[in-house]
């Protein structure tokens, strides 16, 4: 089985972006989301007419259902039926697990069409793509076009979600040794809950919108770069609590705010590390962690990217007239510099 990498088209419409105290109103904005539960649709297959049954798959879902057997799957073409029939039998206990958790979906879709509409305000042009929930492998997450992995994948006109990834902290899968060895520690399979889904999924669609490019650039271009994309995050998903978009707990957010200072001090004092390319360095301050191994264990991991989204606010306050587009497009030092960020 592969990891997945996809991109979606990028939007050429944008609109002003002035920091504002208030959150726009958006209630008159249409954002209908249509969803289509592939994964009902998977297992209810008759598997003595397989081959009927698939067609019929395949018409339902012509681009998703290429993408699920190949790469997702990773089936050999020439082998196909005993591959589905395999998979089918080793996730009778998931596929029920997921069906139960899962059964209503509509509040998560209400969700969604909240936040597209936050989307829709800013990019009025965008159309927003249908949602095609899955059930997959359990030891791979799919790729972005950044390197990072996430439960979730934009494909060819459609976004789709693994509810695998989605089943609550507690279950009993996640806890597995080679799971957590294997495909995510604990740290990461705490935010395995249903009120992530909308985050992870918009996290994407920002990358869609805006890719992060600064991979093989120095720390401090990245840490702005990822920066800009969680400060995009905020503007799309402005009722959305900081815990949720951060992926950071309660208690580390709390530690950053009380140490925003001290952090900004420590990256100022180690200025090598500022501008360093080597990537275990890197990797410290951006790279999925249950903590920075250079600050105390209360803080979170990737803390980097909260530094960026702070030099990013600090900026777009003293530019506020600036287009999305232009602050997500701007040199990375000419934000440094125009933020002027000092925290205490």
């Amino acid at each position: 089985m592969k990891p997945i990498l996809f991109c979606l088209f990028l939007l050429s419409c944008f609109c002003s972006c002035n920091e504002e105290s208030e959150i726009p109103d958006v209630s008159s904005i249409k954002s209908e989301v249509v969803v289509h539960r592939f994964e009902i649709d998977f297992f209810v297959m008759d598997t003595v007419l397989l081959e009927k049954s698939l067609q019929e798959l395949h018409q339902k879902y012509p681009e998703l259902t290429p993408i699920f057997l190949q790469q997702i799957l990773g089936l050999d073409p020439s082998n196909i039926d005993s591959g589905i029939k395999n998979f089918i039998q080793l996730s009778g206990s998931l596929q029920k697990a997921t069906q139960t958790e899962f059964d209503n979906f509509s509040l998560i879709q209400q969700e969604f069409e909240n936040t597209f509409r936050f989307v829709k305000y800013y990019f009025p042009e965008y159309k927003i793509p249908p949602v095609i929930t899955l059930l997959g492998p359990v030891d791979v997450m799919a790729q972005t076009a950044s390197g990072e992995s996430s439960p979730n994948f934009i494909g060819p006109n459609f976004i789709g979600i693994n509810l695998q990834f989605y089943l609550g902290k507690s279950f009993p899968l996640y806890s597995d040794n080679y799971f957590v060895t294997q495909v995510a520690p604990l740290y990461r399979s705490r935010r395995f809950e249903k009120n992530y889904m909308v985050a992870d999924v918009m996290k994407l669609v920002v990358d869609d919108f805006f890719p992060d490019n600064s991979l093989g650039k120095n720390l401090m271009e990245q840490i702005i770069e990822k920066g800009k994309q969680a400060w995009l995050l905020d503007k799309l998903m402005p009722t959305t609590a900081d815990s949720i978009k951060t992926g950071y707990t309660q208690n580390q957010l709390n530690w950053c705010l009380e140490n925003e200072g001290m952090i900004w001090n420590y990256l100022l004092n180690n200025e090598k590390n500022i501008y360093t390319t080597d990537p275990t360095i890197i990797q410290t301050y951006i790279g999925e962690a249950p903590f920075t191994a250079v600050f105390p264990q209360a803080s979170p991991g990737n803390i980097g990217v909260w530094v960026g989204r702070q030099i990013l606010k600090k900026f777009v306050e003293k530019n506020s007239t600036l287009s999305i587009q232009e602050v997500m497009q701007a040199d990375a030092l000419k934000i440094l510099q125009g933020a002027k960020y000092k925290p205490k």
